[in-house]
């Protein structure tokens, strides 16, 4: 996945709002709460980070092209990093990214949710 394609594809997500920060990284978020990064990589396609649950972590770790994702699950977050596309395509990575996207949510207020449109009123 492309860096515009990953941008647009966060851009996409309900609520959602992007800074690029910590040295050029594109960082999404929903309700002020981070839930995807993307940077630090040379090639043409980004390092990928999201959060995932304890479950898919203890799974995906292991996987060629994924890991724990630097400095966050170092810390006991579950959070993977997508260094290459050998076992997640981008169609998986998408669906990761939603993933992420609705655990972040579902950790905000119930207002903020209904502000955001994530909640029905």
């Amino acid at each position: 996945m492309r860096l515009d394609d990953y941008n647009r594809f966060c851009a996409g997500l309900p609520g959602t709002t992007r800074v690029v920060q910590w040295g050029g990284a594109h960082v999404w978020k929903v309700g002020g709460k981070v839930f995807a990064i993307a940077g630090w990589n040379d090639g043409e396609e980004p390092a990928v980070t999201f959060k995932v649950s304890e479950a898919a972590f203890e799974i995906l770790r292991e996987q060629p092209g994924l890991r724990p994702a630097p400095y966050l699950a170092s810390r006991g977050m579950t959070w993977i990093q997508r260094v290459s596309s050998e076992t997640m395509d981008d169609e998986a990575l998408k669906a990761y990214i939603s993933e992420s996207h609705r655990i972040v949510a579902a950790r905000l207020s119930r207002k903020l949710r209904r502000e955001l449109g994530l909640d029905p009123e």
